[in-house]
């Protein structure tokens, strides 16, 4: 599947749907992070019943969209996040913190440096993104 980052033409293959580690199994999320060596991985690392946890490791800015039938919680593990919202509202988020954006609403995530995150969301709501940018 395409993640379109920062360009709306890119079809750069960057994540995958597959859960990175199965049921059962200890995830070694820390890990898996240090792994990745890209400025933009996202990925599915669990997936409980109808919702999967991603694994984001980012530096520089996702377009703006929404999920029109999927909440959102980012939590935080390293680095810096910021979530912007079409009202003009930024937040940012360090290791530790959380935070949930309701389905529907426009918003972006960005960081200076290298920031890692989990996105906890309904397993659907990557294939129902908009793009509200175009």
């Amino acid at each position: 599947m395409t993640d379109y980052r920062t360009e709306q033409k890119d079809i750069s293959i960057t994540h995958d749907e597959t859960a990175a580690f199965a049921a059962l199994a200890i995830a070694d999320l820390k890990q898996a992070a240090a792994s990745v060596l890209d400025e933009y991985k996202n990925f599915v690392a669990l997936k409980v019943n109808d919702h999967c946890v991603r694994l984001a490791v980012m530096q520089g800015e996702f377009r703006w969209h929404h999920h029109p039938n999927s909440d959102e919680c980012f939590l935080v593990l390293e680095g810096e996040l910021e979530i912007d919202l079409a009202d003009g509202q930024t937040f940012r988020l360090s290791p530790g913190e959380a935070f949930t954006i309701p389905a529907g609403v426009v918003h972006r995530t960005r960081s200076r440096k290298r920031a890692v995150n989990l996105c906890f969301e309904h397993r659907g709501a990557y294939t129902d993104v908009v793009f509200d940018d175009q």
